[in-house]
């Protein structure tokens, strides 16, 4: 290669990764003892762990994506409502889809710019409360707007979409702002472990509710997929009234957690604060740092969580055309359309759900190795064509082994998922200093969304493959 081939790799080497200015932040030890480790002594955190603190932030993420997984289980029971009207019934998907991204992304960054004097808790306070009115509406309106015309429903559901994403962005910025301030990367793990939570158990109350009706038989002995449980106004009813439930808690367990550290706060003044003993509303409001700042201090991992999720939009396209392999007179109902799809979601959330925890194993973690991070948010675009080898939309599997799409391609694509995610998310705090932690939370998490809308967009074109 010659001199100008490899000045030109410099120079993106440069760009991409931290540049010497940007070196994991030294904080000055209190500490004489030389054996404690360095790593140790410039990301020291800056609140003891506590399991209650810990607790109160899983639940805080399992209530934000709680409610969006209870749209996508109550989407049959839309269809019913729109089936009569085939403009309504052909674009309700996609306008949810594309309300609910434009609203997401839009209510980040707007919220992500605005950092001087923000306050996180009343972020999240808002956000839970728009929650619990939003899915209390959608609640009712399987009775009360049970007679209202198909367009006059698609209108309301609209609202109530813009409605839960306004609610889902502020949450975002705020949960994720809130807990960088705590220096504890445990607890930004235990938001993405809530949300792997969040998305298991829809999961498995679809296949249980689908499993508890009988199969209707066809003449020819084939089992019927039948009307699915959950097109019921009851079910959606449950499911919108739980996602009210789930908010509700969250707000009660998170009013709890601001009162505990509001009193930490007043105590302090009283005496003397332990050194290691600060919280976020310590610094909460009094910095503001610009999203190129913090683009340029966190290259790697934003490129690394926008890469992840961008990838990791495409399984929805396929989860939903896959089919098993299996003959239709030789298969167990759970092989069915109507259990196998669910089924597939199930597998690709619980290895997103094993990846987020794995990151609480220390030797797993790559939370400070952001070129590892990025070579593997790369690398799992090898999932594309895995995807395509198998039996998509019934023309027939390259591979023809149920096993390997729901072991091999549904459980190691969300595995990286939640891994590659959790890492990046937990990371972000090393690599700025303690006043940028919580401008540093709230940009990570606009990447975040970034990659989700892009990955959206693009899903459009690979749905067509």
């Amino acid at each position: 290669m010659g001199p100008p081939h490899r000045e030109a790799m410099d120079r993106l080497r440069r760009w991409i990764a931290p540049s010497p200015a940007y070196e994991p932040i030294d904080h000055p030890s209190d500490s004489d003892d030389e054996d404690i480790q360095p790593s140790l002594i410039r990301n020291r955190p800056i609140s003891r762990f506590s399991r209650y603190e810990y607790a109160v932030f899983f639940l805080l993420g399992i209530s934000m994506l709680w409610a969006w997984n209870m749209f996508l289980a109550a989407a049959p029971y839309f269809f019913r409502r729109f089936h009569s009207d085939d403009w309504a019934a052909t674009h309700y998907q996609p306008a949810i889809l594309t309300v609910s991204t434009v609203t997401n992304l839009g209510s980040s960054f707007i919220l992500a710019k605005l950092q001087k004097g923000a306050s996180h808790p009343r972020r999240i306070i808002v956000s839970l409360l728009i929650n619990i009115v939003v899915f209390t509406l959608l609640a009712f309106s399987t009775v009360l707007l049970s007679d209202v015309s198909v367009r006059a429903y698609f209108g309301f559901l609209m609202c109530m979409v813009f409605g839960a994403s306004l609610a889902t962005g502020i949450n975002q910025i705020g949960v994720f702002a809130y807990v960088s301030g705590f220096g504890r990367e445990e607890y930004t793990q235990a938001i993405m472990g809530g949300q792997g939570v969040a998305g298991v158990l829809p999961c498995i109350v679809q296949i249980v509710s689908v499993l508890a009706v009988p199969s209707p038989k066809l003449e020819d002995g084939e089992a019927g997929e039948g009307d699915a449980p959950q097109e019921s106004s009851k079910s959606a009813f449950a499911y919108f009234i739980t996602s009210t439930a789930m908010s509700s808690l969250a707000l009660l367990a998170f009013l709890s957690l601001a009162r505990r550290r509001a009193d930490k706060t007043h105590n302090s003044l009283l005496g003397e604060r332990p050194r290691d003993t600060p919280g976020p509303e310590d610094v909460e409001g009094k910095k503001s740092v610009s999203l190129w700042v913090l683009f340029n201090k966190l290259r790697l991992p934003a490129i690394s969580i926008i890469l992840c999720f961008t990838v990791t939009m495409i399984y929805p396209v396929f989860t939903t055309v896959i089919e098993s392999v299996r003959p239709r007179a030789d298969r167990s109902r759970i092989f069915d359309q109507a259990v196998f799809v669910p089924l597939g979601f199930f597998f690709w959330n619980a290895g997103d759900l094993t990846g987020r925890m794995l990151v609480l194993v220390p030797r797993l973690s790559l939370a400070h190795r952001p070129w590892a991070l990025f070579v593997l948010a790369v690398g799992r675009v090898v999932f594309i064509p895995l995807y395509l080898l198998c039996n998509v939309q019934g023309r027939g599997a390259a591979v023809n082994s149920d096993f390997f799409y729901l072991f091999i391609v549904q459980l190691l694509f969300g595995l990286t998922n939640g891994y590659l995610g959790s890492n990046c998310m937990m990371g972000a705090g090393y690599w700025v200093s303690e006043d940028e932690r919580e401008p540093a939370g709230g940009f990570m998490s606009l990447m975040l969304v970034g990659g989700l809308s892009l990955g959206s967009l693009l899903s459009f074109f690979v749905a067509g493959v």
